[in-house]
C-alpha cells in the first residue's frame, strides 16, 4: 500500500502522487476544513489517529507555519507510522 493511497481513504485523491504534491495539497484541505468544516477535520484526524495533544503543542508551537502545514505533518507522520507497522506485518 502507498502513502497516497492510504491518505485516499480520507481524502479522493489520486493514488500516484508524489510526497511533496501530497503534502501540498492536503495543507490547502487542511486549511479549508480549519476555516469551513471544523467537524470533518476533527473526524479526519480521530479516524486518523493522529494524536490531539501533540497536535495542540505543535500548534501552539509553530512559529512560521500556518495551522494547515502543522496539521498536514502531523496526519502524514501518523499515516507514513500506520503504514511502516501494516508493510511489516503484512510481510510476515
Amino acid at each position: 500500500m502507498s502513502l497516497s493511497k492510504m491518505v485516499g481513504k480520507d481524502f479522493e485523491l489520486p493514488e500516484n502522487m508524489s510526497e511533496e504534491h501530497l503534502r501540498d495539497v492536503l495543507i490547502k484541505a487542511f486549511e479549508y476544513l480549519v476555516e469551513d468544516d471544523f467537524p470533518k477535520l476533527v473526524q479526519i484526524l480521530y479516524r486518523a489517529d493522529v494524536d490531539q495533544d501533540k497536535l495542540k503543542q505543535l500548534l501552539e508551537s509553530a512559529e512560521n507555519a500556518s495551522a494547515g502545514q502543522v496539521i498536514a505533518d502531523a496526519y502524514l507522520a501518523r499515516q507514513k507510522a500506520k503504514l511502516e507497522i501494516w508493510n511489516k506485518y503484512s510481510k510476515a
